[in-house]
């Protein structure tokens, strides 16, 4: 990923197609001429649509055209990447900020031709859309990768317990067939893996570098570059809120509540705990960060969260400048 990978929309689109996407079928809704129309997902009904409005914007003369969708499981990959193909601007919504436009917008009404319109809507009207750029090979295959890894983690933890409480031999032999089949599985993504990033230079000097820093092992590394392949490229603080690890207030009048962590990528935030608490036991720079706001009267979960929040703040910037973590050198107790 590069700067270009990061470029924004500066201007509103004027002509729109947008889509709702389900498995099989497609809704969209075309803006400015208003025409809905439904047709099935797939790269040459796509293509045949995305022709046409080519043209039409050429005859009429309609200015920046782009496609747009919401986020839908991968479903939508079809679109983004036949649309990507024609040299056509996309943008991929993500599911609540299409929900808060249509609460913005008094919309409650649901079925996929009105969704369609709204997405078409969103992409007119909204100023700063960060236009979709398709992720390299190498990532999307670390990401199905460590997604599988995380499957199979799940899975034997899953198997483990009902060990735990199993009388019977024969349930106690299934499942530690289970088991052993399960860790086979287990291993060889791992050396997948492992291969995968010490093929490609890119995700090996980024997966080193990061490790530099207290508490960010291998799978730490691999998972953050997963499932946060923006990271180094945004700032810091961003790189937090993708994680769901930057705080919001709720303050109101003279009401002040306790400030809570948001949403954001679960993948990132499970593997940050762990890290986070590794820091703290391993490095003093992160020791002492925690120390201090357990003594302001913080519970330690809290200071654990801050310090997942600084983890990630401090891998934006170590990946942006390309430079080990400052404190890498010191000693650790």
């Amino acid at each position: 990923m590069n700067a270009s990978m990061m470029q924004r929309a500066e201007a509103r689109f004027n002509h729109v197609v947008a889509f709702d996407v389900a498995k099989a079928t497609l809704s969209v809704h075309i803006l400015p001429s208003g025409e809905s129309l439904s047709l099935s997902n797939s790269a040459s009904a796509i293509r045949r649509l995305l022709n046409r409005e080519q043209k039409r914007n050429t005859k009429l003369g309609l200015g920046a055209m782009l496609v747009v969708c919401e986020a839908t499981g991968g479903y939508e990959k079809l679109v983004l990447d036949t649309a990507m193909a024609m040299g056509i601007d996309c943008h991929r919504a993500h599911g609540s900020s299409v929900k808060a436009y249509a609460r913005f917008r008094g919309q409650h009404a649901k079925s996929d031709p009105i969704d369609a319109a709204l997405i078409a809507q969103y992409g007119r009207q909204k100023p700063d859309l960060r236009l979709y750029q398709p992720p390299r090979q190498e990532d999307s295959a670390l990401r199905e990768l460590m997604g599988r890894r995380a499957d199979l983690k799940h899975m034997i933890g899953a198997e483990q317990s009902r060990l735990e409480h199993v009388t019977l031999d024969a349930v106690r032999k299934s499942l530690n067939t289970h088991l052993k089949a399960l860790q086979g599985q287990l291993d060889a993504i791992e050396r997948e893996i492992e291969t995968l990033t010490n093929r490609d230079e890119t995700l090996s000097a980024r997966a080193e570098l990061m490790q530099t820093l207290a508490g960010i092992g291998p799978v730490t590394a691999h998972t953050i570059l997963a499932f946060m392949p923006e990271i180094g490229h945004i700032p810091g603080p961003a790189a937090a809120s993708l994680a769901g690890l930057a705080p919001y207030d709720r303050d109101s009048g003279k009401d002040h509540r306790r400030r809570h962590i948001l949403a954001g990528r679960g993948q990132i935030r499970t593997c940050l705990y762990m890290a986070a608490q590794a820091a703290i036991r391993s490095h003093p720079h992160f020791r002492d960060f925690a120390t201090r706001l357990i003594q302001k009267g913080k519970p330690f979960k809290v200071a654990v969260t801050a310090t997942m929040r600084k983890l990630i703040v401090i891998l934006s910037a170590m990946l942006k400048a390309n430079e080990p973590w400052k404190h890498a050198a010191k000693a650790c107790v």
